[in-house]
């Protein structure tokens, strides 16, 4: 990421805390002049490294304006999320979380070829408001979603709904942000039900979402085939997206 020193100078801070993110590179009229990199410790005497194993991998604590929110984005390679004025970075999947995600994204195509409803995959920005709370707004990347609100994708390409499905597969390093974080999101803001798929334990639960609250869970596991319950008769094995 470019920085000019007259940045730096009034946002140091942020920019100190987004060094363990990604590479900040200072300019000064317009010439590269200097580097912000996060000081290199030996790992096993530390144990508050970061790195991509660690559950605080994400850079929980940054706040930001959602406008400079939007202005990182713009100048990043990385892709972050936005949720309550905080910043998280997602982090490189492993294979177990790719796997998960193409068993069950790829289900979600067959079964919802000619319907009203279309899947999607990260990634994807969804702006979400929480309920009341309409000025605070909220940008994340589902790993898959469901959309039926076509009418809200605007003449740049840009969703401005609801997803009326989202599904999340777990890591070491989101973990924490899906099951609390993204869970009471998603409920606030409108989504109707949300998969958290669990590679770990080979689990996925459902919630399901009505005014705002949970109205069911669900736990699938072994042998068992997960249902969606707002659209009855999309299923998949939990073989299949485990095996």
């Amino acid at each position: 990421m470019l920085v000019s020193t007259t940045e730096i100078q009034n946002s140091f801070g942020k920019y100190l805390k987004l060094a363990h993110c990604e590479e900040i590179v200072i300019t000064k009229n317009g010439k590269k002049v200097a580097k912000l990199v996060p000081y290199q410790v030996n790992e096993e005497h530390d144990p508050w490294i970061l790195n991509e194993s660690s559950p605080t991998y994400s850079p929980d604590g940054i706040r930001l304006t959602y406008e400079e929110f939007l202005k990182l984005t713009e100048e990043s390679k990385n892709r972050y999320e936005y949720i309550d004025g905080e910043l998280y970075l997602l982090a490189s999947p492993f294979y177990p979380h790719q796997k998960a995600v193409k068993e069950i994204f790829g289900r979600f195509i067959i079964w919802f070829q000619e319907k009203d409803c279309e899947p999607l995959v990260s990634p994807f920005d969804v702006t979400l408001f929480r309920l009341g709370k309409e000025e605070k707004i909220n940008a994340v990347q589902p790993d898959i979603l469901v959309i039926c609100d076509h009418d809200k994708i605007d003449e740049k390409g840009r969703y401005k709904g609801t997803p009326t499905l989202v599904v999340e597969v777990l890591s070491d390093s989101t973990k924490s942000k899906d099951l609390i974080k993204k869970l009471d999101l998603y409920q606030e803001s409108g989504v109707k039900e949300y998969w958290v798929v669990n590679p770990s334990s080979a689990e996925i639960y459902i919630y399901t979402f009505i005014a705002n609250t949970i109205d069911e869970f669900r736990t699938f596991k072994g042998d068992e085939k997960v249902e969606s319950v707002i659209f009855p008769g999309l299923t998949i094995g939990l073989k299949q997206v485990f095996s």
